[in-house]
């Protein structure tokens, strides 16, 4: 696996992911029973906005740097763009109350060490990390926190022997590198497959890049037909959805979708197309692949923008 997370820290893509895990967090957290968060595909866990990798690709600046300076990225005849939604403020603030950033934004915590700083004393984490020097360094990060595991092994193989967790309640997040590109999606669904019956009430999100329509829609269809009674979608793309050459956009599919999550999302994924556009506006969906409303479904159009 040559994938490096830190070229990619803090970019487009990770503000939506993780913007969308933070909510999904606090919807656990709603509840006063524990949860387990799983994560697939950890990375090391933390990255340095300041290191080689991130200064060669810059992606943290057209990111998360921008929810920082939002007015600095508007053109002059733009309205002023306000507070931020909420949701995104309070997620934002978390990645700045991260030690490292006491000065300003040094560090991007990734997926896992997120998740840690939200959990509660009750909650647990189950990290996995296929990479050797990947999985060394989560180690290192989470050694003196007795609530998370790390295992250095294959992420979707793990899931067989981790789920149900001992809490009956959680969430998976599967976010791999998509080296394997289409074959990836083919993955997914295995794991997800054997996921469910496992374990049929867990929420599960899965992160995607989305370069060509045609490589993701096949995954979305999928998902509308896994039996699983209400699925969430919510993208965000910043050029057209039309070349395989580059990064378009992302999106995040949610089974077992919380409720009202659809709710929460809006407006910051409103905020995000505005605030993270780049060679011309973004856009952004978040619409219902499947919906459990204890009738016939009805067709109904998504929120896009």
């Amino acid at each position: 696996m040559n994938y490096r997370h830190a070229y990619h820290a803090g970019n487009f893509a990770d503000v939506l992911k993780h913007t969308v895990q933070f909510a999904l967090i606090e919807a656990m957290k709603a509840k006063p029973t524990p949860f387990c968060f799983v994560d697939t595909h950890a990375g090391s866990g933390c990255y340095a906005l300041d290191s080689a990798e991130a200064g060669k690709t810059g992606e943290y600046k057209d990111g998360i740097v921008r929810l920082l300076f939002p007015d600095l990225h508007q053109s002059a005849k733009s309205a002023p763009s306000g507070p931020l939604p909420p949701p995104l403020r309070h997620w934002l603030d978390s990645v700045l109350a991260l030690p490292g950033n006491k000065d300003g934004l040094r560090l991007y915590p990734g997926s896992p060490l997120q998740a840690a700083n939200a959990l509660r004393d009750i909650d647990t984490a189950q990290l996995c990390e296929l990479h050797p020097e990947e999985a060394t360094r989560l180690r290192e990060l989470f050694h003196h926190d007795r609530r998370v595991h790390v295992h250095e092994r294959n992420g979707y193989e793990a899931l067989k022997g981790l789920l149900p967790p001992k809490e009956k309640r959680g969430l998976v997040l599967i976010d791999p590198p998509y080296e394997a590109q289409e074959a990836e999606y083919r993955s997914i669904e295995q794991a997800l497959k054997a996921a469910l019956l496992r374990w049929p009430t867990g929420v599960y999100a899965v992160w995607y890049p989305i370069k060509l329509r045609s490589q993701v829609q096949p995954f979305l269809r999928w998902t509308q037909h896994s039996g699983v009674r209400r699925v969430l979608r919510a993208e965000l793309l910043v050029r057209p959805d039309d070349s395989p050459l580059r990064l378009n956009g992302s999106g995040v599919v949610i089974l077992n979708a919380p409720w009202k999550l659809d709710d929460v999302l809006r407006e910051p994924l409103r905020a995000m197309s505005r605030l993270l556009s780049q060679e011309r506006p973004a856009t952004w969906r978040l619409d219902w692949l499947a919906e459990d409303t204890g009738e016939a479904p009805l067709p109904r159009k998504p929120t896009r923008r």
